[in-house]
């Protein structure tokens, strides 16, 4: 493994949240009850589907003339390599998944659906939408080719590697951030606190004050339970926890123990 040096360790913590996924949470079943909305919701307002589907293919006609002005966000680091804006084939498929996503999400817009079954299409169709980026393909993503060639296809063999680890390790979900090179207390949570109180379910940490008065109201920060205590203290830059000790505020953090079948 090469060497990553402390900061830029920390970085990515700081910027990933140890590899917190989307999916990370949401059960299979879930997501098959959230299709099914989705394509009830088409059938019945068919009517809306095809206006959309009209509009899609009238901005197909636009990108194939050189007509279309739909471009990715500027912060969309999927297609900030120049080739997206430099070389037509690129520039004319981003605007093809553009139309074609933008298309989607109308048709949740205008289907006027009840709120919760709007926001359970929303959820299903962003991730439709998301997985079939083309920058998830090697032929997509001009950044991968360029890479592949420089590297004379190692990336490829390293990528391969990654997706083979996450098929065993990480129940097949990419995983952003390699987490062997963070430990707690290390290089991640390190403002010192202790337990002071434990049960079967989680452990009550207190942090030690920085000053020599502290606000007699508290401060309990309490993460949900698919998250752990830390990421509200992952290095000390960016640490919720170290900002509201030196706001004067006596702080409590829960820590969720790891749930077991029973």
């Amino acid at each position: 493994m090469p060497e990553t040096n402390d900061f830029d360790i920390r970085e990515q913590a700081a910027a990933n949240t140890l590899a917190a996924n989307p999916l990370v949470g949401v059960r299979g079943e879930d997501l098959v009850d959230a299709m099914r909305v989705l394509f009830g919701q088409v059938a019945t307002h068919a009517d809306v589907a095809a206006q959309q589907y009209m509009a899609f293919l009238g901005e197909l006609g636009r990108i194939a003339a050189g007509a279309s002005e739909l471009g990715p966000a500027a912060a969309d680091k999927r297609f900030a390599d120049p080739a997206w804006k430099q070389s037509h084939a690129y520039r004319t498929l981003a605007q093809c998944y553009l139309a074609w996503g933008g298309a989607l999400n109308r048709f949740v817009d205008d289907a006027k659906m009840e709120k919760r079954d709007a926001e359970r299409v929303r959820f299903v169709t962003s991730l439709f939408i998301d997985a079939m980026a083309p920058t998830n393909s090697l032929a997509g993503n001009p950044a991968a080719l360029k890479k592949f060639i420089d590297t004379g296809g190692s990336s490829l063999a390293h990528g391969l590697q990654n997706f083979v680890h996450d098929l065993v390790n990480n129940g097949g979900l990419p995983a952003q951030v390699d987490t062997r090179n963070f430990a707690v207390g290390k290089n991640l949570a390190t403002t010192p606190g202790a337990v002071v109180y434990r049960n079967s379910i989680m452990e009550l940490i207190q942090y030690r004050p920085t000053g020599a008065q502290v606000q007699a109201r508290p401060l309990l920060v309490a993460p949900p339970q698919i998250n752990k205590y830390y990421v509200f203290d992952l290095v000390p830059e960016k640490s919720i926890i170290r900002f509201a000790l030196e706001g004067g505020l006596q702080t409590f953090a829960i820590s969720w123990k790891n749930p077991t079948p029973a």
